[in-house]
């Protein structure tokens, strides 16, 4: 593990996959990362890369070859190389090899930071397409598991997520794995939503945010502590476990987006696919809060 910290924070990244296991209040004493319970949810707060979301089949097409990908991407289930690890900051390297080109025909550099300030954790996304001819498309995301309940005298249903600017925001809605977007209704994100088990029955909540800021926040009228996302993604999803309860909540800052019910199948034409030109460098962040 590759721990960083200062006065507030003590955070710890495993290489693999470039996960982020632990996010510890150094005032408050408590753990704020869910740890991975294997009967739950067995991981802590994976990268999605290159994919976000399932593709229909678990395949898609690029220049007329078909490739499996499996849900979310492979990233998370890879070596990343510890390129710098100082004490509040530590960067994680994947490149592509032959093993990635098998399945996914790009050159790439996949680099993960991560950096504590203050009371905040900031994890940032440079994607790099090392290729010198052809443009490169991909998606990426994160999904951190928030403990819920935080402390030990409150429930899980004691919480509810807060959204800033409080506004009403388009919702997108599932269909089994894929999203429909010819059934995205206005969601009254304008107000707070109480949490539940039962809220994340059609699976997870996602919201079109246009890539403008955000900040959504998971709190109690019964604790000070919560938590706060800040993000200028195109799109979150909030994420609970279900039927299968758990005690945590997913906050999902996503570049990218599950193949629509119509998707072709065809990369170039994704739904929130990204397209990078060679040798240019995408980047994206977003920032952690605990108190």
């Amino acid at each position: 593990m590759v721990q960083i910290a200062n006065e507030f924070l003590t955070v710890e990244i495993n290489p693999l996959g470039a996960e982020l296991t632990s996010l510890k209040g150094n005032v408050s004493g408590l753990e704020y990362l869910w740890q991975a319970d294997p009967a739950v949810w067995k991981r802590h707060a994976p990268v999605l890369f290159p994919f976000v979301g399932r593709s229909k089949n678990d395949q898609y097409t690029y220049q007329g070859k078909t490739y499996p990908m499996g849900q979310h991407g492979f990233a998370r289930d890879r070596q990343f190389e510890v390129e710098e690890s100082g004490d509040q900051k530590a960067v994680f390297l994947l490149k592509s090899d032959e093993a990635s080109l098998a399945i996914y025909p790009f050159e790439f550099e996949l680099r993960v930071s991560y950096q504590v300030q203050d009371m905040h954790l900031v994890v940032n996304y440079d994607v790099k397409n090392t290729a010198t001819t052809a443009p490169m498309y991909f998606s990426i995301g994160g999904h951190p598991g928030f403990k819920v309940p935080m402390t030990a005298d409150t429930q899980f249903d004691d919480y509810f997520v807060d959204y800033r600017p409080q506004k009403s925001r388009v919702k997108i809605p599932l269909q089994g794995a894929f999203i429909n977007l010819n059934e995205r209704t206005l969601a009254p994100t304008d107000v707070a939503t109480d949490i539940s088990h039962d809220l994340f029955k059609d699976d997870a909540m996602i919201y079109e945010l246009k890539g403008q800021e955000n900040v959504f926040s998971i709190r109690s009228e019964k604790t000070p502590h919560a938590i706060s996302m800040k993000l200028s993604a195109p799109f979150i999803g909030v994420w609970s476990p279900h039927p299968t309860e758990g005690n945590l909540v997913c906050l999902e800052p996503w570049w990218g987006i599950a193949d629509d019910v119509a998707a072709t199948g065809e990369l170039s034409e994704k739904f929130g696919v990204n397209q990078l030109a060679p040798q240019a460098t995408f980047n994206a962040n977003y920032e952690i809060t605990v108190k």
